[in-house]
């Protein structure tokens, strides 16, 4: 499938959903993808990207910037501690702040650079014991924490579990997101964002849908 008929598909759920043309941002993620279907996604003139590992980033994008203005990286895996740093140079948003050590990691290094990527706070709305992020019912507290610490907040993101059906997940975090006064919601990947943008998405994730499978070989 083609990016712009993902963006077609993206405009038109927004379209049902009455929200306004634009609503959605599209990060393509380019996780595992080789540096020429990242390229052909540039040329086409998409700037928006994401990557699971800080490490592979680092390894790609730099490259590309000297290339490409406007380029917007969004970290949307697992973030180490002892990477929170090269994430916070490279990136303009991490999607995975998901425990308080890292909360406290990223705030004493923005009051030492001056300056933090936007923040979204990874939520385990199926509470599954192998998947990162704050529990449910934890989530009022550590939003509150993260804002002693005047981290820029913007919003929640959650990755439903594969085999329930994604919507409640969805409401839940639009949910607590309002409860919390927070806008982002980063939810929604190739086989769902058109439910989640119904519910509220303000960031899909789409991957595969637009390079292709994955070869983690």
């Amino acid at each position: 499938m083609s990016l712009e008929e993902i963006k077609a598909r993206i405009a038109r759920a927004e379209t049902e959903a009455g929200r306004p043309k634009g609503a959605v941002n599209l990060i393509a993620v380019s996780k595992v993808q080789p540096n020429n279907r990242v390229e052909e996604v540039l040329k086409a003139g998409h700037r928006i990207f994401g990557e699971n590992r800080v490490q592979e980033a680092v390894g790609k994008w730099p490259m590309f910037r000297e290339r490409y203005d406007g380029i917007e990286l969004h970290i949307i895996g697992p973030l180490q501690t002892n990477k929170a740093r090269q994430a916070m140079d490279l990136a303009q948003a991490i999607h995975s702040v998901d425990r308080p050590k890292l909360a406290e990691t990223l705030a004493r290094l923005a009051q030492e650079r001056g300056a933090c990527p936007d923040l979204f706070i990874q939520v385990n709305t199926g509470e599954e014991p192998q998947k990162a992020g704050i529990a449910p019912e934890d989530v009022d507290g550590f939003v509150a924490n993260c804002r002693t610490f005047d981290l820029p907040i913007k919003g929640l993101m959650c990755i439903p579990p594969v085999k329930e059906e994604p919507s409640m997940h969805f409401a839940l975090l639009a949910k607590m997101a309002a409860r919390n006064g927070l806008a982002g919601l980063s939810m929604g990947m190739s086989g769902d964002f058109e439910k989640a943008i119904s519910f509220g998405a303000t960031h899909v994730r789409v991957g595969s849908a637009i390079f292709g499978a994955r070869d983690y070989a």
